[in-house]
């Protein structure tokens, strides 16, 4: 018989198991260094045990100060020869030692007594550090001293990642401790196929490491082992981790999506009256466009998903102007046209009333018959307008509620939600998912559906592991009619040209967006701000009204500058990245991203796709600086390149994923999502293929060694499952 796990009686995910997965280090802590472990998230034993060194230091051998080629760390045992205190140019205890092959000056800026006292005049020591040369000859600044005589270490010292007031003599203590208690008894069942057979045949000795054995090599590595095995983690040791890390996070979103499914939602089917066609029908008849067949596609996946009692998961991708809103509105017309209401959420003012205008034009007509109407909701709404709302959303009044974070606030009271549409997911914080799930909850027992909305492709590999708990529908072609963007990159030298091109630009009646990365001055980055722009500019193109546009304008002002500019009044607008998502300007031809190099890939690519939407031929000048260096960084060289290259967003992010890597492309602080901290999607697919296979043998089969194992290594991220 399989063993029958508490958590599956249960209709979310397991939280009792969160609450027994804390220890270690107390809540109450006071000391800094427990406040600085407690920051760092290293709560538990096994949160010490999985906090594994960046590298490691050989303190295992003594070797000749004349062996040592400059640069190199190097352990030597030496006599003291010399040890004064000298005053110029700055305060320092210079020492001078011989191990009998050559001698070094050892410089000490911070010292103590204790340094002195080691440090007498004839005093046989063990120095390690880096020995460097120079025109005062060899020497070492600040090393690691000790009396000689004690053992040397058997294994590799390691060096943890740590914060200020964490030194490496405390964190090595705590992970040790961490270590020895931690509970690291098997969760693999015996029936498990074996991950070694699933990687090439010279790591088929890796059965033989279990998890405590791979732990403790892996914080104590013997000095024989080929360093660059651990340092692109190859070793036996390694991968145990990265399969055991693996499949901690596939029977996460397994058990995540199991748990979905047990909820109920209501199914939503667009029910017409009689002589007349249904709400979405309607809608459909009355766009000025045709659906491209993927739009068609994506649609009726979405309609399948919300005619089931189940709730809806599903993240809608597609590339910048691929044409999510519309598909969005028909889902909403769906809901709508069942007697349920829709709520819209997205993370800025402007993207929440670039979809308002949309979704008004088109759907307001239909409804204004059965006295339903779409309601507006941001933070900057006046008192007697927000109660108005408030008020047509309680009463059902509002079919459909656009806005931004104000949608979830505690006074937002829906009547009958059913649906969330959430715009670039990305930007929110699972927190913020949580409470407008909980909108439903407030006046039922049922789930709403959910629809993500994302013009952040997600690669296959990220998509396979991260969201194997959601259902992916892609909208993967353009509308007919989008002209292609030319992207070129230009160094900031050639700015004078620049201006050139956007005079000819405003002379042929087009319009001009200019992207700038800060607000105003910055001590630490010496970059162009969108202030000092505006002014340049201003003087630049007399006669020509240059409008400005950032985040800490109010409201009313941001909205004013951007009707000018949408409406055509204004040639050109000086904008911070408030502008990155939901503006809509087919007349706009030329997009200039100032300090390209700054921005990340998908940020330019969403930058780039605010051109483009018109008739005319656009481009998109990625403008970059190398300031005092000869040449720009290699990633910086990398998103440039890939960005003048492509325009297809799911190129785009695959090459995103393969710079910055999948912690950063996801927005880890953000998304609360498990992410891997020792896995590599690109070099470890398959052990990831083998955790997706045992994750559900293990739910099934073994639900108590699943709960362990899910608990071992995501402890109070079990929190997220269900968001």
């Amino acid at each position: 018989m399989p063993e029958t796990s508490p958590a599956a009686k249960s209709g979310r995910a397991p939280t009792a198991a969160t609450a027994a997965a804390k220890g270690a280090v107390k809540s109450a802590a006071t000391s800094p260094a427990q406040k600085a472990l407690l920051k760092m998230g290293l709560r538990r034993d096994i949160d010490l045990a999985l906090h594994l060194p960046l590298r490691y230091e050989d303190e295992t051998r003594i070797v000749r100060l004349r062996d040592v080629r400059e640069g190199e760390h190097a352990q030597i045992e030496a006599e003291v020869t010399s040890s004064e205190i000298v005053l110029r140019p700055r305060r320092q205890l210079v020492v001078t030692v011989d191990d009998g092959s050559d001698s070094c000056s050892l410089r000490f800026f911070t010292f103590y007594p204790a340094h002195q006292k080691t440090l007498t005049v004839g005093a046989r020591v063990r120095v390690r550090g880096e020995v460097r040369g120079g025109f005062l000859g060899r020497q070492m600044l600040h090393p690691q001293v000790r009396a000689a005589g004690s053992p040397l270490p058997e294994a590799l010292t390691p060096v943890y990642p740590t914060v200020a007031a964490l030194p490496q003599g405390y964190i090595r203590k705590a992970v040790a401790s961490g270590l020895n208690r931690a509970d690291l008894r098997e969760t693999l069942p015996n029936d498990a196929p074996d991950y070694a057979a699933q990687i090439s045949s010279q790591n088929r000795l890796q059965h033989a490491w279990d998890l405590r054995k791979a732990l403790s090599f892996l914080h104590h590595p013997s000095p024989d082992v080929a360093l660059a095995a651990l340092e692109d983690r190859s070793h036996p040791a390694w991968q145990r981790l990265k399969a055991e890390e693996l499949l901690a996070q596939q029977l996460s979103q397994l058990q995540a999506k199991r748990e979905r499914d047990r909820l109920r939602a209501p199914p939503l089917v667009a029910r017409a009256k009689r002589g007349s066609k249904t709400l979405h029908d309607q809608l459909l008849a009355a766009l000025p466009f045709q659906l491209t067949a993927a739009q068609q596609k994506v649609g009726r996946e979405i309609a399948a998903d919300l005619a089931r009692q189940v709730p809806m998961n599903r993240l809608l991708q597609g590339d910048v102007g691929a044409g999510k809103t519309v598909v969005a509105a028909l889902a909403a017309a769906i809901c709508i046209d069942a007697g349920w209401q829709c709520a819209l959420m997205a993370p800025t003012e402007i993207l929440a009333d670039q979809h308002f205008r949309k979704l008004v034009g088109w759907l307001e007509p239909l409804l204004a018959p059965s006295g339903k109407s779409v309601a507006w909701l941001t933070g900057g709404q006046k008192k007697k307008e927000r109660d108005g709302m408030l008020a047509r959303i309680a009463s059902g009044e509002a079919a459909l509620v656009v806005g931004t974070h104000a949608v979830i606030q505690e006074r937002v009271v829906f009547q009958r939600l059913a649906l969330a549409l959430i715009d670039e997911q990305h930007r929110f914080g699972v927190a913020q998912r949580l409470a407008l799930r909980d909108k439903m909850a407030a006046t039922s027992q049922l789930e709403p559906h959910l629809l993500m909305m994302t013009a952040t492709p997600i690669p296959r590999t990220l998509a396979m592991s991260y969201y194997a708990d959601l259902d992916v529908s892609s909208i993967d072609e353009l509308p007919p009619g989008r002209t292609p963007i030319v992207t070129k990159v230009v160094h900031d030298s050639r700015r004078d040209e620049l201006v050139q091109r956007i005079k000819s630009q405003l002379g042929q009646g087009r319009q001009v967006y200019w992207v700038c990365p800060l607000i105003e001055e910055s001590e630490t980055l010496d970059l162009r701000n969108a202030t000092e722009t505006h002014a340049t500019l201003c003087a630049e193109l007399p006669g020509v009204l240059v409008g400005l546009l950032h985040s800490r304008m109010p409201a009313a002002e941001k909205k004013a500058q951007m009707a000018a500019f949408t409406e055509g009044l204004m040639g050109v607008l000086v904008s911070t990245t408030v502008i990155e998502v939901g503006v809509d300007v087919p007349n706009a031809s030329l997009m200039v991203i100032e300090h390209a190099e700054r921005f990340g890939l998908s940020q330019l690519h969403q930058l780039r796709g605010r051109v483009g939407r018109g008739a005319a031929a656009s481009a998109c000048v990625l403008l970059y600086s190398t300031g005092d260096a000869p040449r720009l960084g290699e990633t910086a060289r990398a998103r440039l390149k890939a960005m003048a290259e492509t325009n297809d967003g799911f190129e785009i992010a695959r090459r995103d994923l393969e710079i910055r890597g999948p912690g950063e492309f996801l927005g880890a602080r953000q998304s609360g999502a498990p992410l891997l901290r020792f896995a590599d999607l690109e070099t470890d697919g398959e052990l990831l293929a083998w955790a997706r296979e045992l994750a559900p043998h293990m739910l099934d089969r073994h639900p108590r060694l699943a709960e362990q194992h899910v608990t071992r290594w995501l402890g109070e991220k079990l929190d997220y499952l269900l968001a």
